[in-house]
């Protein structure tokens, strides 16, 4: 079976990719996970320099999911170069590194820095993040924003760019357009829903950050929906991701339309992942004699749902 795809100039030896925020920045998994068998790293979020985020509690559990109010904590792109970018290349992982910024111009600073860095393969910029007070990251949010961020970036480096796109608007298939038009080598989503959690003995939120962004199995019928509908809307490359668990959840994304998959909140239930996704995925093909995956892109059938729903 064929299980590799192509991200722009992006080759993925197969479509599991880690979703930032919740594998660190790799390195940390490697005594679990042989990482070069990953389609890919995304790296935790990088700003220019260091951020120590939200105080506690940033994180709870919720039903079929989690709220995470980090704050985007980081040790900012330089130390990522020199403490984890070098044993990342030892370890043989296919990095896309995760960018933020408060401002335009720390996009393209970020992109400049990483584009002269070795190892680095693509570049995700994560342009709205709904748990945060301060900083301005919320250019995803609109048509103009997205358009501006992902054109001036591209026009610095040489990697992949991929704008990483947020629920949390009207028409998410419009922003999509506007990446693609900007030239984005691909679109990533969903980023997690905003959302709150209240403990109800104290009247108080659970979070220090009052909100948070809500992922898991949860989310994954509407992520399903908006990689579907960002399908029909552009013609570059969309990786998926929201609450996959199974090798049937990946599927569910590719078929709706995604080329590769971003796997993020399952892993802090089960770090071993990655094994059992490829191996359901793998009998899936065979079951179904399918050799390429990339047969499988786009393939969802809506002919007899339309139908009925016109004649009804």
């Amino acid at each position: 079976m064929n299980l590799a795809t192509s991200i722009g100039s992006l080759q993925l030896k197969n479509p599991l990719m880690a979703a930032s925020g919740c594998y660190g920045y790799g390195v940390e998994y490697a005594g679990a996970v042989d990482l070069a068998t990953l389609g890919a790293v995304v790296s935790k979020g990088l700003f220019l320099k260091p951020r120590e985020g939200h105080p506690p509690e940033r994180i709870v559990e919720t039903p079929s999911g989690m709220l995470n109010a980090i704050g985007l904590q980081g040790i900012g792109v330089r130390r990522y170069i020199d403490e984890k970018l070098p044993d990342l290349r030892r370890l043989g992982a296919t990095n896309v590194i995760n960018i933020c910024g408060s401002t335009l111009d720390e996009y393209v600073e970020l992109a400049r820095i990483l584009s002269d860095a070795d190892g680095v393969h693509a570049l995700e910029l994560n342009i709205s993040c709904p748990n945060i007070k301060e900083g301005g990251i919320t250019f995803g949010c609109s048509l103009h924003g997205t358009f501006d961020v992902v054109s001036a970036v591209k026009k610095v480096t040489h990697l992949p760019v991929i704008p990483k796109l947020t629920p949390n608007v009207t028409d998410v298939a419009s922003i999509a357009r506007a990446a693609e038009d900007a030239g984005a080598d691909a679109v990533s989503l969903v980023n997690t829903f905003l959302a709150m959690a209240i403990d109800v003995e104290t009247r108080r939120p659970h979070l220090s950050n009052i909100v948070g962004g809500l992922s898991g199995p949860a989310i994954r019928p509407i992520a399903v929906r908006m990689v579907y509908e960002c399908r029909r809307a552009v013609k570059i490359p969309i990786i998926g991701m929201g609450g996959i668990a199974s090798a049937n959840d990946v599927l569910e994304f590719i078929i709706a339309g995604a080329t590769a998959v971003q796997v993020g909140t399952a892993n802090f239930v089960d770090p071993f992942i990655w094994t059992k996704l490829l191996d359901g995925v793998t009998a899936y093909m065979q079951r179904h004699q399918i050799a390429n995956l990339s047969d499988l892109v786009g393939s969802i059938d809506t002919s007899s749902r339309e139908k009925q729903w016109i004649s009804s």
